[in-house]
């Protein structure tokens, strides 16, 4: 039996509780949270948890395996470096930390006390992006040239982080693993109408090897909720829509010995994936890989390289 505990119990840390405590081989032994009326959530719906109004037990007790770390993401850093030196495994939210250093510390800190530090980019265990994975490794999309990733909605507007910090993580979380590499340049553009310092809107143009190209973004200021994901290959094109839920396959084909160019338009083909609850199979990653000792898939080194990205466009923003 793995036991764990979990600091942070407020926007998300509710739903990451009920996949540990429903996951087989798994013991939630405590949780942590300043708020009070979030610890009151929390007691209605499992009265026998320990609740805590600090973590400072958790890093101590030599019962625990794995800290779960829930909390804002300014603090981050400091909660898993000190659950990491306290000789615990680490799974914490996006963002990793929120500067590089900051992030390249912590990977270096876990690789000397040999602790797993797992990061919680939940869309690269969904179903359906591992399914457009497939889709690119059997050729059926063809060479890779073009993705376009939109995270739009409504709220929630945060003062504490900018709509980048607060949506981007996870599609340049997924574009990096399909496209397997890093941008080679960035080009922002953002606007600013809430709060003064914080932009509400971004687009950004990353430019990737082999004359990859993507699109990215990510607005709260929205009226209606879209997550969509769109990857263009020169065989095959395909759309991921987490709202309706759809993964679509277009089988278009251009001509590009022709002058100019020729597209022939096919109809789109519905592709089935696992209806597997991508942050359940998150969470079952992080027990395999404290139980197997192997870095799980979205390691402290993938958010490493997801966050030197966001600090590259956070440099970028107009300040206004």
């Amino acid at each position: 039996m793995i036991k764990v505990a979990q600091i942070g119990c407020g926007y998300w840390g509710p739903n990451l509780l009920r996949n540990f405590q429903n996951t087989e081989h798994c013991e939630v032994v405590a949780v942590a949270d300043p708020s009070p009326s979030s610890r009151d959530k929390i007691q209605s719906l499992y009265p026998n948890l320990r609740l805590l109004e600090t973590p400072d037990s958790l890093f101590t007790d030599p019962s625990i395996d794995g800290l779960v770390i829930a909390a804002p993401a300014r603090f981050h850093y400091e909660l898993t470096k000190t659950a990491i030196e306290s000789g615990k495994d680490v799974l914490v939210e996006k963002p990793l930390a929120l500067t590089y250093s900051e992030g390249k510390e912590l990977v270096e800190l876990a690789f000397a006390k040999q602790r797993i530090l797992m990061v919680g980019h939940i869309l690269e265990y969904h179903p359906a992006i591992l399914k457009i994975q497939e889709l690119l490794a059997g050729n059926q999309l063809g060479k890779l040239q073009h993705l376009r990733s939109t995270r739009l909605n409504l709220g929630k507007i945060r003062h504490e982080e900018n709509v980048l910090w607060s949506f981007a993580p996870h599609d340049i979380a997924i574009i990096q693993r399909l496209t397997n590499s890093q941008p080679t340049s960035v080009q922002v553009a953002s606007q600013t109408h809430l709060q003064k310092g914080i932009p509400d809107t971004v687009h950004a143009d990353l430019q990737f090897p082999d004359n990859v190209h993507a699109h990215l973004h990510v607005s709260w200021l929205e009226p209606v909720k879209e997550q969509k994901l769109t990857v263009v290959g020169d065989q095959g094109m395909c759309t991921y829509d987490d709202v309706t839920k759809q993964l679509l396959l277009y089988p278009h084909h251009i001509d590009p010995t022709k002058t100019p160019p020729t597209s022939s338009k096919m109809e789109p083909r519905q592709i089935p994936f696992h209806s597997l609850e991508p942050l359940a199979e998150e969470c079952r990653a992080f027990l395999d890989a404290i139980r197997s000792r192997n870095s799980p898939l979205t390691d402290g080194q993938s958010g490493l390289a997801v966050l030197h990205t966001l600090e590259t466009i956070q440099s970028l923003l107009v300040q206004d």
